[in-house]
């Protein structure tokens, strides 16, 4: 399993248009194959900054995802309302306590 985080900075103006636009693509991210787990996250103190977590069965999955229709029409409309370059990692679980 392969996890992505993304982290995500937008020009305070646009941040409702991003969640309004997060609202209507989740369940399609989240449902694309290869794709187990998706949440979004906001920063408490700068409040402009997002991440993505999500749970890919490989980075292949990840991959054909970044490749897709949804993916880039996504990036589309969400790379606009960036104020800063946004950030990626894909990590390996380690440890998980619940």
């Amino acid at each position: 399993m392969l996890v992505r985080i993304v982290k995500m900075s937008f020009e305070p103006s646009k941040i409702e248009e991003f969640l309004a636009n997060f609202e209507n693509v989740k369940e399609k991210i989240r449902n694309f194959e290869g794709c187990n787990f998706l949440e979004l996250y906001r920063d408490q103190n700068n409040t402009n900054i997002f991440f993505t977590y999500s749970y890919w069965d490989a980075e292949s999955d990840l991959d054909t995802y970044r490749h897709s229709d949804l993916f880039k029409s996504v990036w589309a409309n969400t790379k606009p309302m960036f104020n800063a370059k946004p950030e990626a990692w894909s990590v390996d679980k380690l440890t998980s306590l619940s």
